[in-house]
């Protein structure tokens, strides 16, 4: 089973305010990545690879001809501003921004360095662009747009699990600001699948376990988790918890990898990877000599099955 997720790639590389940020001949440009996990974290491991990779493929070596600085917020919101402050002091080219608040921060140190973005929902209404056709601005990158994907997350864990009647909705409201604008979706198809669902917001592990204890103390329940930095980082402990009270679950590929039932979403390591080519036109000698329009694209999405 695959499907595909509608991915909006922003225009405007072109026409960032570049000049002050010319380097030094005798130095190598600096690129900064901003990301919302730990360091040691396995997804934050694959995605600063895909992203080196995919650099390397533009001709651009780290510690060769360009220096990228790694910065680990661990989605605590006090690190996204050290770091983003830490970044924006490096004078980089250019700056990664993974997630909301790591772009949240960086716009708060810099309205010139430019920043490309991965894993945001609406940006536009975020405030964080324009317009998909022009950002304006230093903030440019990669829309996701598919709330009603969660629906169909539904309909795959009814499938799967045709027992499920109570579907808790697990989200942390902290790095996860579109709870409400996904459990309209969810809301929207739970009637024609007879279940009903309840938004769970939990913050650490302690309370994960106590969601998904109370939801398994009777029959039919089922979990949806949604898509955010925290249940990727969390998702040991939410596997775990789903099978010790035996839940059906349904979340981000991350989940399945560490033991939960089903996935379906696109490839978030894919897409760090893919923001290489805006890093590429923003570093020297590589500017293209028009602003580009919004272009579209769609990226591979994984359904997968623990």
């Amino acid at each position: 089973m695959r499907r595909r997720a509608f991915i909006a790639l922003l225009g405007g590389v072109a026409a960032w305010p570049l000049a002050g940020h010319a380097q030094q001949p005798e130095r190598i440009p600096r690129v900064g990545v901003l990301m919302p996990y730990s360091e040691n974290d396995q997804i934050a491991r694959a995605a600063d690879t895909a992203f080196g990779q995919a650099l390397g493929r533009f001709g651009w070596v780290d510690g060769r001809n360009i220096q990228i600085d790694y910065r680990f917020a661990a989605n605590d919101p006090a690190l996204f501003k050290t770091y983003a402050a830490e970044l924006v002091a490096l004078s980089p080219r250019a700056i990664l921004a993974s997630t909301p608040p790591a772009v949240e921060a960086l716009r708060g140190e810099t309205r010139a360095i430019p920043i490309v973005f991965v894993l945001v929902l609406d940006p536009v209404g975020r405030g964080l662009v324009q317009s998909l056709a022009r950002p304006g601005g230093n903030i440019t990158g990669f829309g996701a747009l598919d709330a009603p994907m969660m629906g169909k997350w539904l309909q795959l864990l009814k499938e799967v699990a045709p027992a499920v009647k109570r579907v808790a909705i697990i989200f942390n409201p902290d790095t996860q600001p579109y709870a409400a604008f996904f459990n309209r979706a969810i809301e929207a198809a739970a009637p024609s699948f007879g279940v009903t669902t309840t938004l769970t917001p939990v913050h650490d592990d302690a309370l994960i376990e106590k969601s998904f204890a109370a939801q398994g103390r009777e029959p039919g329940g089922g979990v949806i988790c949604l898509p955010d930095s925290f249940t990727a980082s969390h998702r040991i402990a939410i596997a775990a918890a789903a099978a010790r009270h035996s839940l059906p679950l349904i979340g981000l590929p991350q989940l399945v990898t560490a033991g939960g039932l089903l996935s379906y979403w696109y490839d978030s390591v894919d897409l760090h990877a893919q923001a290489a080519s805006y890093i590429d036109k923003i570093l020297p000698d590589r500017q293209p000599q028009d602003r580009e329009g919004a272009r579209s694209h769609r990226s591979p999405e994984h359904a997968r099955f623990g």
